[in-house]
């Protein structure tokens, strides 16, 4: 271990390994190299040529160092677009070997078989080549074959421009291809930062900016402009006159994004501004955009010229002096911006791509208003001059980057991981184990901890009574929890995580009690979630009593399949859960579902709330035991049927027992009861419109048949034959607690 390192944490101890991975990095570059390196650049596309030509530039004219094969392949070879490998030729570079490697069909099965040809065709010239180092850019099909091919061959690879974000299924590529290769050549800090999440090795990351700013950012202040922009465009055309369209299928959204091409097309059609199109690329759907171009006699409009391919030094000076980019190629957020031309990027393509104010985003391009609307906003603006992706220097530094590899290091690329916690692999003991989950409930009078099984058999169950202040309560929570723990070791239970049932109102994402109930006194704005968690190092889950309860039926109990209900707990007071599409719902502020404040009286009873007429003041065990008191106290409870023993404290129990024997005082009370619950329902149903309500708790024996009845007579036919059932399950808090944990198992292993 390094001196430096004792006394440290592991994140401290893999960041300072981070910093001297730069540091030996730094420290590569002055190596000394015995042989020139044989560098393999292999271009697909116009786009990837514009990126890699300044660095075979560079390449050619250092021949002492580096030795340059070029490998030419992918829609360069393809008549319909522009047979771009020309420009390669004229550029005066030796092609070693030219690979048809294009499936025509430009649809998805294309695009596959396409990568598919590659890849057979490819480890003959790359045997042949026999390359140190192959250069792959960017995100196309074509160069996720080479990469497959050469990290297959055992070549080392420099992706370029890998770790940026943007749409489609350019993003799964990308990021495919730099997982397989060992170097990286990044344009923008965030791109750095994301090849580094992805546990990249840091020395291995060059951050060089963008190889095309190397050529637009010097050569780009051509005198000739103006004839460029007559060629292209016609002799009528003078700068900051015309719009450069680019736009190019969406492969994971075909049938919008070509419907998108025809918005575009129309707005271009509507604005009456010059305008040069370039023909899409070979992606999945270019066919049918071409056909819709086509359709709408584009290239014989008067006002469009449509071409195959523009070379890239006349296509950076018809972006420098346009009055506007539109569509959704990668050069209107990256080249544009060094030049401060004014670009529309449409729909998905380039979301999550680093921009300048010169960008202005139509993501729901859906109707041709909102194009030309945006065309309105951008024609004819100067922005000023971005260079996020580049500073004019990115090829020097990727030549020494390339000077500095060691082709004496092992070849198999590793992955820097940030520290986690041990895991253990799965051995026999673990299958034979029983999965369980630790369910705590913290009532207003006991601390109830339970061992609950996958199939909700309560394993073990472990009760104290619950402290009246937060240090003793979170002392004999954590005590409770861990003796739990450790007799489950003895019962072969394997204990997945905790699930917390606790009264108020609680925010489940914290784990935070927001407000705690009156019954638990310095138990609002408490984190529960962390103490146990770092205590027994396992997950843990937290909700209220009454969405646990719900949480309870729809794994264990009369829920189980149901899509839509409502729990409904009537106990020492009223709450409940609601269940819709299968998940319970918590409301913006954690307060959904409280069911025992539904106002079913103008002029009732006060409530502990402080409002007046809640359900909860008219059917709660307090509001019948407050009943009862008074009946008591007026020798209107208590007969020989319901006798009172010694100083026995007169409780709902007594006034329900009364009615069971034909107390007409009693009677009434608890009609009045379950009326105003069934008013409740009623108001539920009419809201939220469950299939299914369950009844819980002590008293829901005792309102299932009024509230059902107060239904049929009060509710809209819609929603008139709801069941009312009572729940079967002994313990709703600690079951659904246990849900949490089990749900959340359940469908990490499957």
């Amino acid at each position: 271990m390094h001196p430096q390192e004792f006394g440290k944490n592991p994140h401290e101890l893999y960041y300072m390994q981070v910093q001297r991975e730069r540091e030996r990095g730094e420290k590569m570059e002055d190596s000394p190299r015995n042989r020139k390196l044989r560098v393999c650049v292999a271009t697909c596309n116009r786009a990837d040529y514009s990126k890699l030509a300044p660095i075979m530039f560079g390449l050619k004219a250092d021949p002492e160092n580096f030795d340059l094969r070029v490998v030419v392949l992918g829609s360069h070879l393809i008549d319909d677009y522009g047979n771009t490998f020309r420009m390669i030729e004229q550029d005066e570079f030796e092609v070693s070997s030219k690979l048809h490697t294009i499936v025509r069909g430009e649809d998805e099965a294309a695009m596959v078989e396409s990568v598919g040809l590659a890849l057979v065709k490819l480890p003959d010239v790359l045997r042949r080549l026999n390359p140190d180092v192959l250069l792959v850019h960017g995100d196309r099909f074509d160069a996720l074959a080479l990469a497959t091919a050469a990290a297959l061959m055992n070549i080392r690879i420099l992706h370029l421009e890998g770790g940026e974000v943007s749409g489609t299924i350019d993003d799964s590529i990308r990021h495919a291809i730099s997982k397989l290769a060992h170097y990286h050549a990044c344009c923008t800090r965030s791109a750095e930062q994301h090849l580094i999440a992805m546990c990249e090795d840091h020395s291995r990351i060059l951050l060089a900016g963008c190889p095309s700013y190397d050529r637009l950012l010097t050569s780009y202040h051509s005198e000739d402009s103006a004839k460029v922009i007559q060629h292209w465009l016609g002799d009528d055309v003078k700068e900051n006159g015309y719009i450069l369209a680019l736009q190019h299928p969406v492969t994971t959204d075909i049938e919008n994004s070509v419907k998108m091409y025809g918005l575009m097309l129309d707005a271009l059609i509507s604005f009456n501004k010059r305008t040069l199109i370039l023909f899409p690329n070979i992606d999945a759907g270019s066919k049918d955009m071409v056909r819709v171009m086509r359709r709408k006699g584009i290239e014989r409009h008067p006002n469009f010229r449509a071409a195959k391919h523009v070379p890239f030094d006349k296509f950076i000076q018809l972006v420098e002096h346009a009055g506007c980019m539109i569509g959704n190629s990668s050069g209107g957020v990256r080249e544009a911006g060094a030049f401060g031309t004014p670009v529309i990027n449409l729909g998905s393509r380039q979301t999550g791509r680093e921009t300048g104010e010169n960008v202005l985003h139509v993501r729901d391009a859906d109707t041709q208003y909102k194009i030309y609307h945006a065309l309105e906003l951008q024609f004819g603006k100067r922005y000023p001059c971005s260079k996020i992706y580049g500073d004019g220097n990115s090829v020097p530094r990727i030549l020494k980057f390339l000077q500095s590899i060691d082709l004496d290091e092992p070849l198999q690329k590793s992955f820097r991981f940030p520290p986690v916690k041990e895991c253990f692999s799965q051995d026999i003991d673990h299958i034979l184990e029983t999965q369980s989950a630790l369910a705590v409930d913290l009532g207003g009078t006991n601390l109830r901890v339970a061992i609950i099984s996958m199939k909700g058999g309560i394993v073990k169950k472990f009760c104290q009574p619950n402290p009246k202040n937060y240090e003793a309560r979170m002392e004999i929570i954590l005590k409770m929890c861990t003796d739990a723990a450790i007799q489950a070791v003895d019962l072969n239970c394997r204990i997945l995580g905790v699930g917390v049932s606790t009264g108020g109102r609680v925010n489940p994402q914290e784990g935070v009690i927001i407000d705690s109930t009156k019954l638990i006194k310095e138990w609002s704005g408490i984190d529960i979630r962390t103490p146990i968690s770092d205590a027994l190092h396992l997950p843990v889950w937290v909700d209220n009593d009454g969405n646990c309860a719900a949480l309870a039926e729809r794994k264990f109990g009369h829920g189980r399949g149901v899509e839509d209900f409502v729990t409904i707990i009537t106990g020492t007071g009223i709450g409940g859960g609601i269940i819709q599409h299968g998940e319970l719902i918590h409301g913006s502020t954690f307060c959904a579902a409280e069911l025992g404040h539904i106002t079913v009286s103008l002029d009732g009873p006060e409530c502990k709330c402080g409002s007046r007429g809640c359900v909860e003041a008219f059917a709660s065990g307090l509001a019948l035991q407050h009943e009862a008191k008074k009946l008591h106290d007026a020798d209107l409870l208590i007969t020989e049927e319901v006798p009172l023993k010694g100083e026995e404290t007169i409780t709902a129990a007594h006034l329900i027992s009364a009615a069971q024997h034909g107390n007409p005082k009693a009677e009434a009370v608890l009609r009045t009861a379950g009326t105003a619950l069934g008013v409740a329902v009623v108001n539920i149903l009419h809201t939220v419109n469950p299939s299914l309500v369950v009844l819980s708790g002590v008293l829901a024996s005792s309102y299932q048949a009024p509230v059902q009845q107060v239904i049929s007579q009060r509710a809209l036919c819609s929603v008139g034959n709801v069941k009312v059932l009572t729940s079967d399950l002994q313990e709703p808090a600690l079951l659904g607690a246990a849900s949490m944990v089990l749900d959340f198992a359940t469908r990490r292993m499957n």
